[in-house]
């Protein structure tokens, strides 16, 4: 549009250029004046106009009634039609409780995770000695009988203490009298003074858990600065294997059977609860992949694999496991060369035990077993490794029970029969 003088010349879709002979004057309203009754003509509509459209069923929205806090205490609906799931009412104010499932487990369990700290004693001379903290950990308290309770932890958490700490939800300390651990099953069993205890954990049962299935960890990682943390994941696997060396020749000496979680389990969690959504004990927290390319993969001890070892502990102190009294490696530690050469092992044998020494005076000693004899199934299972020697004595066997050993001497098959004693 170009203006000249007082004609308007309007330019046409169809490149015309016809002129009305239309004269017009400068807008000379006053622009407050303007604003003034915008406002008003504003407030108007809002305080008058619009409840009554509401009342009238003419908007199609919703309106929400919201206090200070930012919270709804009411709702109106607007509706066009009688019978229209979208009807006008005021409904009463809202409720909103803002606990879940989680907060409540957490609240009802917590007590019952408790800090575990590892007391030592450094001798410098004679006369002069000084104790300081070996480590901190988290137990589990499982039982409570009379005025005593008992309390779960792992064997790491409290090996080579000369005290043990227990460190309560109140920060209550209480001596603990160690009633036994187990390096195997990375398992320790506590006593303390009840009286002032007044929640156990429930246990559940672990070989219920399902691949996905959403899991808590309680603990203190880090120490007991951050006692009482709770991190939520899911199951990621229910029957994992993790090689462990207790040597630390760099051959695994047994393994593990645990859960693996995503729950983030750090230092310090150690020994603390791993729980399923109904608030039960399903694993004992126990150790996590810590290297820099890995996240999320921690480990817990199977509550259904730890109890017997738990029981067994607090009514013996050890567990009692059935003995061989050889000195034994996997074949497969040993160079292929020399299982034709030195072990004079058939073609077909794939893998195996070879003894390295026999103790006098042992089950294996009585049965006539010899160095060098290679060892390939007991009671008719094969065993390939020294680990699972191991499980087959520590899982299926008794102190007193008898056990078949088939095995090459000198590249020639035999068969033993062993009775075997207590570890």
């Amino acid at each position: 549009m170009v203006v000249k003088g007082l004609i308007r010349i309007v330019y046409f879709d169809d490149g015309t250029n016809r002129s009305r002979n239309k004269r017009y004057r400068r807008n000379t309203i006053n622009p407050l004046l303007s604003l003034v009754i915008g406002v008003v003509l504003g407030a108007f509509l809002f305080a008058v106009a619009l409840p009554k459209l509401i009342e009238l069923d003419l908007l199609p929205y919703q309106f929400y009634v919201v206090s200070e806090q930012g919270n709804i205490v009411g709702q109106m609906v607007h509706n066009t039609q009688e019978d229209s799931p979208y009807k006008l009412d005021l409904i009463s104010p809202v409720s909103v409780d803002i606990a879940t499932q989680v907060t409540s487990i957490v609240e009802r369990v917590t007590p019952a995770v408790v800090g575990v700290e590892n007391l030592q004693t450094q001798s410098f001379n004679f006369w002069e000695q000084e104790s300081y903290d070996g480590g901190t950990g988290s137990g589990v308290i499982y039982k409570k009988e009379a005025d005593r309770a008992y309390i779960v932890t792992n064997h790491h958490v409290i090996e080579g203490a000369d005290q043990i700490e227990i460190i309560l939800e109140d920060d209550t300390r209480l001596i603990a009298e160690l009633k036994g651990s187990d390096l195997y099953t990375d398992l320790a069993v506590l006593k303390v003074d009840g009286t002032n205890i007044d929640v156990v954990i429930e246990l559940g049962n672990s070989e219920l858990t399902k691949v996905g299935e959403p899991v808590i960890a309680i603990g203190n990682p880090l120490g007991l600065g951050l006692s009482g943390s709770v991190t939520q994941g899911i199951i990621s696997g229910t029957q994992r294997s993790i090689p462990q060396d207790f040597s630390g020749d760099g051959l695994a000496d047994w393994q593990a059977d645990v859960i693996q979680t995503d729950a983030a389990i750090n230092p310090g969690n150690s020994g603390g609860a791993l729980i399923n959504m109904q608030g039960q004990l399903i694993g004992i927290n126990s150790m996590k992949i810590n290297q820099e390319a890995v996240e999320g993969i921690g480990f817990a001890i199977p509550i259904n694999e730890a109890l017997p070892v738990i029981q067994e502990l607090e009514q013996t102190g050890q567990v009692t496991r059935a003995y061989l009294g050889i000195e034994a490696y996997s074949l497969i530690d040993v160079p292929k060369t020399e299982w034709k050469r030195s072990l004079q092992l058939p073609d077909h044998v794939m893998g195996g035990i070879y003894i390295q020494s026999v103790e006098p005076f042992t089950p294996a000693d009585y049965a006539g077993l010899q160095p060098y004899d290679v060892i390939v199934e007991l009671d008719g299972e094969p065993v390939h490794t020294i680990v699972d020697l191991r499980k087959f004595l520590y899982q299926k066997k008794q102190p007193g029970d008898t056990m078949v050993v088939d095995f090459y001497r000198r590249g020639q098959a035999d068969q033993v029969i062993v009775e075997l004693t207590k570890q």
